[in-house]
């Protein structure tokens, strides 16, 4: 079965004052579409082929570049699309709020730790809240298009959230201001689908 771009849960203009509509449209359609069509260009005929997208990512040193990069964009950008809303939750609650106020003491000194991994990310990757092994949660960065489900990263765990760094993400509106963009994310981030995220990766 060959992997898929899914469609956006909302028109590519809705998230306009953070995320600009054309940003919006040439990141899904171009960037994540190529992805799409280049993952599946790499694992057919190979042993890559029929397993599924967190499948590869949790064995991605078996597997060539073509994977890795590849189905790192599709599986980043797939849960990129999906935390973010033009009505969001603007802040976590139940059993998520607790564990970021245990981990990190408060939601702003998470969001503060999670900018900093952001804009301190040298060129092109991404920034990460995941639940680790333990079940704790972690802030990470990764480079290019490696996430932290690859058996390759350095911080292992399951992510729950993800932005999106690389320039083609955030330059139409923002230029070269990386933390003008980090700092308008967090309108658009709906907690309550991290929320979701949270409890099926704790489950």
């Amino acid at each position: 079965m060959a992997f898929e771009l899914p469609a956006l849960p909302y028109a590519y203009d809705a998230l306009d004052a953070n995320i600009d509509a054309q940003t919006m449209e040439i990141h899904h359609s171009k960037h994540h579409g190529g992805y799409v069509a280049k993952l599946n260009a790499a694992v057919e005929g190979t042993d890559a082929e029929g397993k599924s997208l967190e499948d590869l990512m949790k064995n991605v040193s078996k597997f060539g570049g073509g994977v890795r990069n590849n189905g790192g964009g599709h599986f980043n950008h797939s849960l990129f699309w999906n935390i973010l809303s033009p009505s969001p939750a603007t802040a976590p609650s139940g059993a998520l709020k607790e564990a970021i106020d245990k981990k990190f003491g408060s939601l702003e000194a998470f969001k503060e730790e999670f900018a900093n991994a952001a804009s301190t990310r040298f060129g092109s990757g991404w920034a990460w809240l995941s639940v680790d092994a333990s079940g704790e949660l972690a802030v990470s960065s990764t480079p290019n298009q490696d996430n932290p489900l690859m058996d390759v990263a350095e911080q292992q765990g399951t992510p729950i959230l993800g932005l999106d760094v690389w320039e083609h993400a955030y330059y139409l509106k923002y230029q070269n201001k990386r933390p003008d963009y980090i700092s308008a994310f967090w309108n658009v981030l709906d907690w309550k689908a991290v929320e979701a995220n949270y409890a099926k990766a704790t489950a």
